[in-house]
């Protein structure tokens, strides 16, 4: 079964669909949206040389992830098909509340980050699955 799901994968609409996550990210983390806020609750010194090392195989990483994630938002659309752009939307904000938002809440409880981190991660990622899913069922 499972190979079946994976065969009729349509790998490009993922590829974009992972994309379009990262991207997002890029936008999301920059000064013109949440940046400034995430590097102080975070207490980031930007001007120390370590806070950028490794960002590329971060970056590489974050990717890699989110290729992982947008992979299973095309199973799940083979399983669940979206009939539009609005259901594809509808599927992403489950995926994302069901399971990406339970994930780091758990977490977030134990490590009592601040609400605000909490809401800036949290909205990236559930806006980044609905963004995915979007792109997914467009493409495909």
């Amino acid at each position: 079964m499972f190979n079946d799901l994976v065969s009729h994968l349509h790998w490009l609409a993922i590829l974009a669909g992972a994309a379009s996550y990262f991207v997002l990210g890029a936008i999301w983390y920059s000064n013109a949206l949440f940046a400034k806020t995430w590097v102080k609750l975070l207490n980031i010194k930007m001007d120390d040389p370590d806070a950028k090392k490794g960002m590329a195989a971060m970056m590489a990483v974050s990717f890699v992830l989110m290729f992982v994630a947008s992979t299973g938002i095309g199973i799940i659309q083979q399983v669940l098909p979206a009939i539009d752009t609005m259901h594809a939307a509808k599927l992403g904000l489950l995926i994302s509340i069901f399971f990406s938002v339970t994930s780091f809440s758990i977490n977030y409880l134990y490590t009592r980050k601040p609400l605000m981190l909490y809401f800036i991660d949290g909205g990236y990622h559930v806006v980044g699955i609905v963004l995915s899913s979007i792109v997914i069922k467009l493409l495909s």
